[in-house]
């Protein structure tokens, strides 16, 4: 075959990159799966949503050097009437040891003096479970860990072991054959010869594969003969998930690959208008994308990261994580130490045309912050904090385009949010929710702040008995507000398996050992409504100034028996295997300002809520009444 190759075109780079999807789309195929142990699993894409097997803590444990007493006994403890606590009413306890009842809390070993024959004086009382990390504090078992079509990351590994999984289902690597062509060609450390050239492209895009996540295979190089390089496309496209071939795209009379991918398949297109990288073909070879790379290096980079890489994401899935300077309004104030440069996890998220960062958690053992961080704020060395509202350098550990399609959910915790965050990518692609669990009225907080889109919420006012309507009327006077109708929820007492305590209703809590959820929280504020309707004075419910900030870890603390009773959801109970009373049924709705409808973020929010998918799982958690989920009502406040 001779003669020069005249069917190059100039297609603008956004066209040829539709031209190029299009093709692809027909010749999808599911993503092949393997499962691995979860220390291999870094830069691995999750086929599924993975859920924690154990909770971490597994048990109540010290979080400082010390001793353990219990609460109660140290009463009236202070600089002027110091107390002496003899030899085994405490127990020496190191960080991470076991707090067993009656023990309740911990006091520091700097904060102690001895007294002799094994007795310690304190000058301070301790509150109940001060310095006691309580089970489930950081994961909780049931709690989904990550999400699928995550890249794992190094933390990821440390939270999916800390939660009881040693094996993970991600998809398999996706093979791409690396074909360098030309007769001149030389390797590296070759004897150099007149005319010759050393191979380095394939090496290069070897290279880019591995870092997308790709398995790369570099063949040996092809000289410039048509029938060889048209048999040696054929064979890699029958063997390969995706092939790359180095040089021979151009209009030279030696320059066969774009002839050879004709008679093979479909040559989508060839020559884009990009400068270096215009001779770049995109073609279809028995359903596998095939890239001819152009043979000077910084064209064949170019082509790659403008093609390959796009090609090799349709295969693989997932999304690349970078690090990003970029700012951001914070939400609330951040107080810090004046010893150290600190790194806060923050969620970030787009909120009214501003970037907002909302603060994680900040202890040491709370791993999954981690996971769930969009990236960090710095504090620096010698600044004792940062208020509410000031613009800061956030450092991105996420795409920022991914950070404008995600919607920022702050409030009320429940076990359908996980479901969402795992489901809506799915079905809307590039859409994600984001969510920060601080009680329905910090989430209205958030929303009167400008710094979330929604606000999950179950608030029941008391003098209507009506849920959710009248609190945005009082909060947002003048305001057009919106409530997106969630599934309706049973809450209820949780308790241990068999119920060997026999507690029936809300009287029985004055005699057991209760965890309560955070002040503002929705299933506080019922619980609360509940007791003043039954004349029961919380005062004498043992542990109801004890807080938990979600279902699930009121959950993990009745199943580990540190406490006997929390109130919680029907589906937190189903997901740790404990019995339910039930108290009353109630509504989960999102609160949003009712301009926000019209996002396309919301719409996909709104379409995830009324889809099957999500009702059947919903109806295989149990607890949920699916009528009217993702409705629109609107609030003339």
């Amino acid at each position: 075959m001779s003669g020069r190759n005249l069917y190059l075109s100039n297609i603008p780079v956004e066209e040829a990159l539709d031209r190029f999807r299009c093709a692809l789309e027909p010749h999808k195929r599911p993503p092949r799966a393997e499962e691995i142990a979860v220390i291999d699993a870094l830069d691995r894409i999750t086929v599924a949503a993975v859920f924690a097997r154990d909770n971490s803590p597994l048990y109540d444990s010290a979080a400082m050097d010390g001793i353990a007493v219990k609460s109660a006994a140290t009463h009236g403890a202070s600089e002027t009437t110091p107390l002496t606590l003899q030899h085994g009413d405490f127990l020496p306890v190191d960080t991470g040891d076991t707090v067993r009842p009656p023990f309740d809390a911990v006091i520091m070993a700097e904060e102690l003096q001895e007294a002799g024959e094994g007795n310690v004086i304190i000058r301070q009382a301790a509150s109940p479970w001060q310095h006691v990390r309580p089970v489930g504090e950081d994961i909780v078992q049931g709690e989904m860990l990550l999400p699928s079509g995550h890249k794992v990351r190094a933390i990821d590994i440390g939270v999916l072991l800390s939660g009881g999984i040693t094996r993970v289902a991600v998809r398999s690597r996706t093979t791409v054959a690396i074909i360098p062509t030309g007769t001149e060609l030389m390797e590296p450390g070759d004897a150099r010869k007149e005319g010759g050239i050393i191979e380095s492209n394939s090496r290069m895009l070897e290279a880019l594969v591995r870092q997308g996540g790709g398995a790369p295979a570099r063949l040996a190089p092809v000289a410039d003969e048509y029938e060889l390089i048209r048999e040696t496309l054929r064979d890699a496209a029958s063997q390969f998930d995706m092939v790359l071939i180095s040089a021979g795209t151009s209009a030279g009379r030696e320059d066969y690959t774009a002839a050879a991918l004709r008679e093979l398949g479909e040559v989508v297109v060839h020559g884009v208008a990009m400068k270096p990288g215009k001779p770049v073909i995109l073609a279809i070879v028995s359903g596998k994308p095939v890239i001819g790379v152009p043979g000077y290096p910084v064209s064949a980079y170019l082509a790659y990261e403008t093609f390959g890489a796009v090609a090799l994401q349709a295969l693989s899935g997932g999304s690349e994580v970078g690090m990003s300077l970029v700012r951001a309004t914070l939400s609330r104030r951040l107080v810090s130490s004046l010893k150290h440069r600190e790194y806060v996890r923050v969620k970030v998220g787009t909120v009214g045309g501003r970037l907002i960062a909302t603060p994680l958690a900040r202890g040491a053992g709370a791993a999954m912050s981690l996971v769930r961080a969009d990236g960090f704020c710095v504090i620096e060395q010698d600044c004792e904090g940062i208020e509410a509202g000031t613009e800061v350098d956030i450092l991105l550990c996420r795409d920022l385009e991914d950070l404008e399609r995600t919607i920022v959910s702050i409030g009320s915790h429940d076990l359908i949010l996980d479901l969402i965050a795992d489901e809506l990518p799915k079905h809307f692609p590039n859409t994600r929710l984001s969510g920060t669990h601080v009680g329905s009225m910090g989430g209205l907080m958030a929303l009167q702040n400008g710094e979330a889109h929604i606000a999950p919420i179950h608030l029941l006012d008391e003098a209507s008995g009506i849920y959710n309507t009248p609190l945005l009327k009082k909060l947002f006077p003048g305001r057009q507000m919106a409530l997106i109708k969630g599934p309706a929820r049973e809450q209820g007492i949780l308790v241990q398996a068999g119920n060997p305590l026999g507690i029936k209703s809300l009287a029985d809590l004055t005699r057991v050992r209760y965890v309560n959820r955070q002040r503002g929280a929705g299933t506080r504020v019922l619980l609360d409504y509940k007791l003043k309707e039954q004349g029961i004075d919380p005062a004498a419910i043992r542990g109801y100034e004890r807080e938990a900030a979600t279902h699930m870890a009121v959950a993990a603390a009745v199943q580990s028996g540190s406490a006997d009773a929390g109130m919680g959801i029907l589906s937190a109970a189903s997901a740790m295997g404990l019995d339910f009373i039930p108290v009353g049924k109630e509504e989960y709705d999102f609160a949003l300002l009712a301009e926000s409808l019209e996002t396309e973020p919301i719409r996909a929010l709104i379409a995830m809520l009324k889809h099957p998918v999500f009702h059947q799982k919903l109806e295989e958690m149990g607890g949920y009444q699916i009528v009217g989920s993702g409705e629109v009502v609107r609030i003339d406040c």
